[in-house]
Protein backbone atom coordinates (compact mmCIF):
# COMPACT_ATOMS: atom_id res chain seq x y z
CA UNK A 1 0.00 0.00 0.00
CA UNK A 2 1.48 3.77 -0.82
CA UNK A 3 0.38 4.41 2.65
CA UNK A 4 2.87 6.98 4.77
CA UNK A 5 3.32 6.09 8.55
CA UNK A 6 3.58 9.30 10.11
CA UNK A 7 4.21 10.26 13.61
CA UNK A 8 1.71 13.16 15.74
CA UNK A 9 3.99 13.14 19.28
CA UNK A 10 7.47 13.96 19.24
CA UNK A 11 7.40 16.92 21.67
CA UNK A 12 10.26 17.16 23.38
CA UNK A 13 10.58 17.75 27.35
CA UNK A 14 13.01 21.14 27.67
CA UNK A 15 13.44 22.61 31.13
CA UNK A 16 12.38 26.25 31.38
CA UNK A 17 9.69 25.50 28.43
CA UNK A 18 6.46 24.93 28.41
CA UNK A 19 6.84 21.38 26.74
CA UNK A 20 5.97 18.20 27.77
CA UNK A 21 6.79 14.41 26.72
CA UNK A 22 5.30 12.43 24.57
CA UNK A 23 4.42 9.41 26.13
CA UNK A 24 1.62 7.21 26.39
CA UNK A 25 0.64 7.68 30.05
CA UNK A 26 -0.38 10.65 29.03
CA UNK A 27 -2.48 10.07 25.96
CA UNK A 28 -0.38 10.55 23.16
CA UNK A 29 -0.72 8.69 20.24
CA UNK A 30 0.58 8.70 16.92
CA UNK A 31 0.39 8.90 13.24
CA UNK A 32 -0.01 5.95 10.38
CA UNK A 33 -2.97 3.69 9.45
CA UNK A 34 -3.00 2.36 12.59
CA UNK A 35 -2.40 5.49 14.77
CA UNK A 36 -4.32 7.39 16.96
CA UNK A 37 -3.94 11.09 16.99
CA UNK A 38 -3.93 12.91 20.67
CA UNK A 39 -6.31 12.07 23.33
CA UNK A 40 -7.59 13.18 26.74
CA UNK A 41 -8.18 17.06 27.24
CA UNK A 42 -7.80 19.76 24.98
CA UNK A 43 -5.86 22.66 25.59
CA UNK A 44 -7.95 25.60 26.15
CA UNK A 45 -6.20 27.12 22.78
CA UNK A 46 -6.93 23.77 20.95
CA UNK A 47 -9.10 23.73 18.22
CA UNK A 48 -11.73 20.89 17.31
CA UNK A 49 -10.57 17.83 15.09
CA UNK A 50 -11.85 17.57 11.88
CA UNK A 51 -14.10 14.45 11.01
CA UNK A 52 -13.93 11.99 8.06
CA UNK A 53 -14.46 13.59 5.12
CA UNK A 54 -16.41 11.26 2.94
CA UNK A 55 -19.54 12.64 4.98
CA UNK A 56 -18.50 16.58 5.66
CA UNK A 57 -19.56 19.01 3.23
CA UNK A 58 -16.85 21.30 1.64
CA UNK A 59 -15.43 23.99 4.07
CA UNK A 60 -14.08 25.91 1.11
CA UNK A 61 -15.30 29.52 2.14
CA UNK A 62 -14.21 32.88 1.63
CA UNK A 63 -10.98 33.63 3.61
CA UNK A 64 -10.83 37.05 6.70
CA UNK A 65 -6.92 36.40 6.10
CA UNK A 66 -5.31 38.51 3.53
CA UNK A 67 -3.37 36.63 1.10
CA UNK A 68 0.32 35.89 2.40
CA UNK A 69 3.01 38.15 0.97
CA UNK A 70 4.52 36.33 -2.47
CA UNK A 71 8.32 35.95 -0.61
CA UNK A 72 11.39 36.46 -2.44
CA UNK A 73 12.14 33.81 -5.02
CA UNK A 74 14.73 30.65 -3.02
CA UNK A 75 17.79 30.32 -4.33
CA UNK A 76 20.66 27.25 -2.72
CA UNK A 77 20.73 25.28 0.25
CA UNK A 78 19.07 27.23 2.92
CA UNK A 79 20.93 24.42 5.56
CA UNK A 80 23.92 24.44 3.56
CA UNK A 81 27.08 24.37 6.38
CA UNK A 82 24.52 24.53 9.13
CA UNK A 83 24.71 22.50 12.41
CA UNK A 84 20.96 20.36 12.83
CA UNK A 85 19.39 19.94 16.61
CA UNK A 86 19.36 17.22 18.32
CA UNK A 87 16.74 17.45 21.10
CA UNK A 88 18.64 16.50 24.44
CA UNK A 89 15.29 14.93 25.88
CA UNK A 90 13.81 12.98 22.94
CA UNK A 91 12.10 9.68 24.00
CA UNK A 92 14.92 8.04 22.42
CA UNK A 93 17.38 9.65 25.03
CA UNK A 94 15.35 9.29 28.42
CA UNK A 95 14.96 5.75 27.16
CA UNK A 96 18.76 5.13 26.35
CA UNK A 97 19.26 6.86 29.73
CA UNK A 98 16.57 4.43 31.67
CA UNK A 99 18.19 1.18 30.00
CA UNK A 100 21.53 2.33 31.00
CA UNK A 101 21.56 0.43 34.36
CA UNK A 102 19.35 -2.41 33.09
CA UNK A 103 20.59 -3.37 30.10
CA UNK A 104 23.59 -1.27 28.73
CA UNK A 105 23.59 -3.18 25.16
CA UNK A 106 20.27 -1.73 24.33
CA UNK A 107 20.89 1.78 26.08
CA UNK A 108 23.95 1.88 24.02
CA UNK A 109 21.90 0.89 20.44
CA UNK A 110 19.33 3.65 21.43
CA UNK A 111 21.60 6.11 22.30
CA UNK A 112 23.02 6.46 19.07
CA UNK A 113 19.81 7.21 17.74
CA UNK A 114 19.08 9.54 20.38
CA UNK A 115 22.24 11.46 18.99
CA UNK A 116 21.15 12.35 15.87
CA UNK A 117 18.61 14.87 14.92
CA UNK A 118 15.24 14.38 14.32
CA UNK A 119 11.87 16.37 13.58
CA UNK A 120 9.63 17.73 15.80
CA UNK A 121 5.94 17.36 14.70
CA UNK A 122 3.79 20.13 15.01
CA UNK A 123 -0.49 19.35 14.81
CA UNK A 124 -3.46 20.12 17.02
CA UNK A 125 -2.28 18.61 20.01
CA UNK A 126 0.62 20.98 20.24
CA UNK A 127 -1.69 23.60 22.38
CA UNK A 128 -0.36 27.00 22.10
CA UNK A 129 1.82 25.65 19.26
CA UNK A 130 3.02 29.76 18.97
CA UNK A 131 4.58 29.37 22.77
CA UNK A 132 5.57 25.63 21.68
CA UNK A 133 7.36 26.74 18.41
CA UNK A 134 9.12 29.77 20.85
CA UNK A 135 10.44 27.26 23.59
CA UNK A 136 12.06 25.02 20.52
CA UNK A 137 13.32 27.86 19.38
CA UNK A 138 14.97 28.98 22.15
CA UNK A 139 16.45 25.94 23.16
CA UNK A 140 18.84 25.32 19.93
CA UNK A 141 21.90 27.70 20.64
CA UNK A 142 22.22 28.21 17.10
CA UNK A 143 21.27 25.38 15.59
CA UNK A 144 18.54 23.80 12.83
CA UNK A 145 15.78 22.10 14.49
CA UNK A 146 13.39 20.54 12.48
CA UNK A 147 9.34 21.06 12.62
CA UNK A 148 6.77 19.11 10.53
CA UNK A 149 2.80 20.99 10.43
CA UNK A 150 0.06 18.40 10.18
CA UNK A 151 -3.18 20.31 10.92
CA UNK A 152 -4.70 20.39 7.21
CA UNK A 153 -8.60 19.66 7.53
CA UNK A 154 -9.25 16.18 6.79
CA UNK A 155 -6.26 14.80 7.56
CA UNK A 156 -5.21 11.33 6.75
CA UNK A 157 -9.08 11.08 4.69
CA UNK A 158 -10.68 10.49 8.04
CA UNK A 159 -8.03 6.91 8.52
CA UNK A 160 -6.10 6.16 11.59
CA UNK A 161 -4.23 9.31 11.30
CA UNK A 162 -7.29 11.20 11.24
CA UNK A 163 -7.74 14.91 12.89
CA UNK A 164 -6.84 18.66 11.67
CA UNK A 165 -9.01 21.44 12.02
CA UNK A 166 -12.10 21.82 10.60
CA UNK A 167 -12.18 25.27 8.76
CA UNK A 168 -10.03 26.82 6.40
CA UNK A 169 -9.81 29.67 8.42
CA UNK A 170 -8.57 28.20 11.41
CA UNK A 171 -5.50 26.27 9.44
CA UNK A 172 -4.81 29.76 7.86
CA UNK A 173 -4.71 31.11 12.22
CA UNK A 174 -3.00 28.20 13.00
CA UNK A 175 -0.06 28.61 10.46
CA UNK A 176 0.26 31.71 11.05
CA UNK A 177 0.98 31.40 14.73
CA UNK A 178 3.78 28.91 13.87
CA UNK A 179 5.35 30.90 11.82
CA UNK A 180 5.13 33.53 14.64
CA UNK A 181 6.93 31.13 16.85
CA UNK A 182 10.02 30.24 14.56
CA UNK A 183 10.06 34.15 14.21
CA UNK A 184 13.61 35.51 12.78
CA UNK A 185 15.12 32.37 13.84
CA UNK A 186 16.81 29.60 11.53
CA UNK A 187 14.81 26.17 11.23
CA UNK A 188 13.36 23.74 8.70
CA UNK A 189 9.82 23.24 7.85
CA UNK A 190 8.41 20.18 6.03
CA UNK A 191 4.45 20.73 4.87
CA UNK A 192 1.85 18.62 6.05
CA UNK A 193 3.44 15.08 5.09
CA UNK A 194 0.52 13.17 2.32
CA UNK A 195 -1.78 16.35 1.88
CA UNK A 196 -0.88 16.16 -2.22
CA UNK A 197 0.03 12.20 -1.98
CA UNK A 198 -3.68 11.54 -0.41
CA UNK A 199 -5.35 14.62 -2.58
CA UNK A 200 -7.54 12.69 -4.83
CA UNK A 201 -8.20 9.55 -2.55
CA UNK A 202 -11.23 11.21 -0.67
CA UNK A 203 -11.87 14.51 -1.32
CA UNK A 204 -14.13 16.45 -3.48
CA UNK A 205 -12.96 19.07 -6.23
CA UNK A 206 -13.65 21.92 -4.09
CA UNK A 207 -11.73 20.45 -1.37
CA UNK A 208 -9.08 19.74 -2.97
CA UNK A 209 -8.76 23.11 -4.39
CA UNK A 210 -8.88 24.58 -0.81
CA UNK A 211 -6.30 21.94 0.23
CA UNK A 212 -4.20 23.17 -2.23
CA UNK A 213 -4.46 26.98 -1.50
CA UNK A 214 -4.15 26.06 1.83
CA UNK A 215 -0.58 24.67 0.90
CA UNK A 216 0.13 27.42 -0.94
CA UNK A 217 -0.85 29.91 2.09
CA UNK A 218 1.32 27.94 4.61
CA UNK A 219 4.49 28.17 2.28
CA UNK A 220 4.28 31.62 1.81
CA UNK A 221 3.55 32.23 5.38
CA UNK A 222 6.49 30.25 7.04
CA UNK A 223 8.69 31.83 4.03
CA UNK A 224 8.42 34.89 5.88
CA UNK A 225 10.41 33.86 8.48
CA UNK A 226 13.71 34.87 6.36
CA UNK A 227 15.87 32.08 8.18
CA UNK A 228 13.33 29.10 7.45
CA UNK A 229 13.71 27.17 4.98
CA UNK A 230 10.47 25.40 3.39
CA UNK A 231 10.07 21.53 1.87
CA UNK A 232 6.14 20.28 0.85
CA UNK A 233 5.84 16.99 1.29
CA UNK A 234 5.43 15.02 -2.21
CA UNK A 235 5.15 11.27 -0.61
CA UNK A 236 7.81 8.76 -2.21
CA UNK A 237 8.18 6.95 -5.19
CA UNK A 238 6.21 4.28 -4.82
CA UNK A 239 3.35 6.35 -4.55
CA UNK A 240 2.32 9.34 -6.88
CA UNK A 241 4.19 9.09 -10.11
CA UNK A 242 6.84 12.13 -10.53
CA UNK A 243 4.19 14.08 -13.37
CA UNK A 244 1.05 13.81 -11.38
CA UNK A 245 2.96 14.81 -8.31
CA UNK A 246 4.60 17.45 -10.21
CA UNK A 247 1.08 19.19 -11.06
CA UNK A 248 0.60 18.96 -7.88
CA UNK A 249 3.46 20.83 -6.59
CA UNK A 250 2.76 23.27 -9.40
CA UNK A 251 -0.62 24.18 -7.07
CA UNK A 252 0.56 24.12 -4.28
CA UNK A 253 2.86 26.75 -4.67
CA UNK A 254 6.31 25.04 -4.83
CA UNK A 255 7.46 27.94 -7.07
CA UNK A 256 7.73 29.82 -3.17
CA UNK A 257 9.39 27.13 -0.96
CA UNK A 258 12.82 26.03 -1.04
CA UNK A 259 11.71 22.53 -2.30
CA UNK A 260 9.81 19.80 -1.66
CA UNK A 261 10.41 16.50 1.04
CA UNK A 262 10.32 12.66 0.03
CA UNK A 263 9.80 9.65 1.95
CA UNK A 264 8.09 10.94 4.98
CA UNK A 265 8.11 7.92 7.97
CA UNK A 266 8.51 5.71 4.86
CA UNK A 267 10.81 3.05 4.00
CA UNK A 268 11.96 3.75 0.02
CA UNK A 269 15.68 3.70 -0.34
CA UNK A 270 17.56 6.65 -0.45
CA UNK A 271 19.32 5.57 -4.12
CA UNK A 272 14.96 5.47 -5.58
CA UNK A 273 14.75 8.55 -3.27
CA UNK A 274 17.07 10.43 -5.26
CA UNK A 275 16.31 9.29 -8.77
CA UNK A 276 13.16 9.94 -8.28
CA UNK A 277 13.29 13.57 -6.80
CA UNK A 278 16.07 14.79 -10.17
CA UNK A 279 13.09 13.71 -12.21
CA UNK A 280 10.21 15.76 -9.86
CA UNK A 281 12.92 18.25 -9.73
CA UNK A 282 13.33 18.56 -13.79
CA UNK A 283 9.42 18.99 -13.94
CA UNK A 284 9.32 21.73 -11.95
CA UNK A 285 12.37 24.06 -12.32
CA UNK A 286 14.98 22.57 -10.62
CA UNK A 287 13.93 22.69 -6.86
CA UNK A 288 15.81 21.35 -4.43
CA UNK A 289 14.78 18.36 -2.12
CA UNK A 290 15.41 16.80 1.43
CA UNK A 291 14.86 13.14 2.07
CA UNK A 292 13.85 11.20 5.27
CA UNK A 293 16.08 8.69 5.82
CA UNK A 294 15.33 7.58 9.55
CA UNK A 295 14.49 4.13 8.43
CA UNK A 296 15.27 3.46 4.75
CA UNK A 297 18.56 1.66 5.81
CA UNK A 298 17.49 -1.98 4.46
CA UNK A 299 14.66 0.17 1.79
CA UNK A 300 11.41 -0.58 0.96
CA UNK A 301 9.84 -3.87 2.72
CA UNK A 302 8.30 -6.47 0.51
CA UNK A 303 5.20 -5.32 -1.11
CA UNK A 304 5.66 -1.42 0.57
CA UNK A 305 4.60 -2.81 4.18
CA UNK A 306 4.07 0.52 6.36
CA UNK A 307 3.50 -0.17 9.35
CA UNK A 308 6.23 -1.59 11.61
CA UNK A 309 8.00 -3.86 8.86
CA UNK A 310 10.61 -6.31 10.04
CA UNK A 311 14.17 -6.17 8.97
CA UNK A 312 14.75 -2.33 8.48
CA UNK A 313 17.40 -0.12 9.60
CA UNK A 314 18.10 3.43 9.85
CA UNK A 315 19.86 5.14 6.68
CA UNK A 316 22.66 7.60 5.85
CA UNK A 317 22.55 9.91 9.31
CA UNK A 318 21.73 13.63 8.94
CA UNK A 319 23.79 16.23 7.06
CA UNK A 320 23.50 18.47 4.92
CA UNK A 321 26.18 17.59 2.99
CA UNK A 322 24.55 15.02 0.34
CA UNK A 323 26.81 15.28 -2.53
CA UNK A 324 24.04 16.23 -4.93
CA UNK A 325 23.22 19.68 -5.35
CA UNK A 326 19.95 19.05 -5.31
CA UNK A 327 19.74 17.11 -2.10
CA UNK A 328 19.74 19.63 0.57
CA UNK A 329 19.87 17.26 3.53
CA UNK A 330 19.33 13.88 4.00
CA UNK A 331 16.65 14.22 7.82
CA UNK A 332 15.20 12.28 10.08
CA UNK A 333 11.82 13.23 10.23
CA UNK A 334 10.76 10.50 12.12
CA UNK A 335 12.60 9.34 15.45
CA UNK A 336 13.23 6.13 14.26
CA UNK A 337 12.02 3.50 17.35
CA UNK A 338 9.00 5.26 17.36
CA UNK A 339 5.93 3.11 16.34
CA UNK A 340 3.91 3.67 13.27
CA UNK A 341 0.99 1.70 15.21
CA UNK A 342 -0.50 -1.60 16.69
CA UNK A 343 0.32 -3.77 14.42
CA UNK A 344 3.46 -6.27 13.78
CA UNK A 345 3.22 -6.57 17.84
CA UNK A 346 4.04 -3.01 17.77
CA UNK A 347 2.79 -0.56 20.61
CA UNK A 348 0.35 2.50 19.71
CA UNK A 349 1.98 4.77 17.55
CA UNK A 350 3.84 7.43 18.47
CA UNK A 351 5.36 5.41 21.10
CA UNK A 352 9.05 4.67 21.65
CA UNK A 353 9.19 0.97 21.10
CA UNK A 354 12.79 -0.11 22.53
CA UNK A 355 12.82 -3.36 20.65
CA UNK A 356 12.22 -1.85 17.23
CA UNK A 357 14.63 1.08 18.42
CA UNK A 358 17.13 -2.11 18.57
CA UNK A 359 16.48 -3.08 15.36
CA UNK A 360 16.72 0.01 13.62
CA UNK A 361 19.86 1.01 15.41
CA UNK A 362 22.05 -2.29 15.46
Amino acid sequence: MNRLPRLLCSRPLLLGATLTLCLSAVGCGGSGHHARHAQGAKPASAPESASAPENASPTQQASSFAPAPVPSKSAGNPMASAKLWVNPSSQAALFAAQLKGKDPTKAAVIARLAAQPSGSWLGEWSGDVKGYVQGIMAATDGAIPVFIVYNLPYRDCGNYSKGGLTKADAYRHWIREVQAGLGQGAATVVVEPDALGLLDKCLSAEQQAERLSLVEDAVRVLRQSPKVGVYIDAGHPHWVPAPAMAKRLEKAGIQHAHGFALNTSNYVSTEENVKYGEKLSELVGGAHFVIDTSRNGNGAAPKDEWCNPAGRKVGPAPTTQTGNPLVDAYLWVKPPGESDGECNKGPKAGEFWVDMAVQLGQ
